[in-house]
């Protein structure tokens, strides 16, 4: 096995991305998709192991992007991220886009990335705290993919490496979903 084999992956946005440490060396892979994230998510994985050689049981950590982003995208890598690490008896490692942006940068740093409805998510990262991410107005730059799961990858490596890893991933939500329960009463159960 080698010394340090950790795979990062992100469905937070209309992607699979996934990177991969081992050796020392990083490879990325990323592929576009509005929907079907859920059912792609694992094949894909899997091509990514097979192409350097590896398979899930070299693996020593599994990192996850944990938003914020898109709802369902979020819980579909969250979950396969928790299932997998507890198959395998390796750590979970959830990483906000917050943290991978900031990831290596000098602090305070604020970061900014694209939210939904011409808006940005933003927050002010020191060495101790971080503030809550808010939602403003305006458009902001997208963060390239390859970057943003490199720097996932990076972060959750220096946390494992420190020992930090923390409690199981969670996604991280800035607001409410769209979808909300019917108003109508529930039906009534007959005996």
């Amino acid at each position: 096995m080698p010394p340090e084999a950790i795979l990062a992956f992100d469905t937070s946005a209309a992607h699979c991305a996934a990177a991969l440490l081992s050796g020392g060396q990083v490879v990325t892979r990323y592929e576009p998709m509005a929907k079907g994230q859920a059912e792609r998510l694992m094949p894909f994985l899997q091509d990514l192991l097979t192409d350097a050689g590896l398979d899930w049981s070299d693996l020593s950590a599994i990192a996850v992007g944990t938003g914020p982003g898109n709802f369902t995208g979020i819980r579909i890598a969250v979950a396969a991220a928790r299932g997998l690490a507890l198959g395998l008896g390796v750590p979970a490692i959830g990483v906000s886009t917050p943290d991978a942006l900031a990831h290596g940068k000098p602090r305070p740093v604020t970061v900014t990335f694209p939210a939904p409805r011409d808006q940005h998510y933003a927050q002010t990262i020191t060495d101790q705290i971080a503030t809550p991410i808010s939602i403003d107005a305006g458009i902001v730059a997208a963060p390239d993919w390859a970057t943003l799961i490199e720097a996932t990858l990076l972060c959750a490596a220096d946390r494992l490496a420190l020992g930090q890893v923390g409690v199981r991933p969670a996604p991280v939500y800035v607001r409410p979903a769209d979808a909300a329960p019917p108003s109508d009463p529930p039906p009534v159960i007959l005996p």
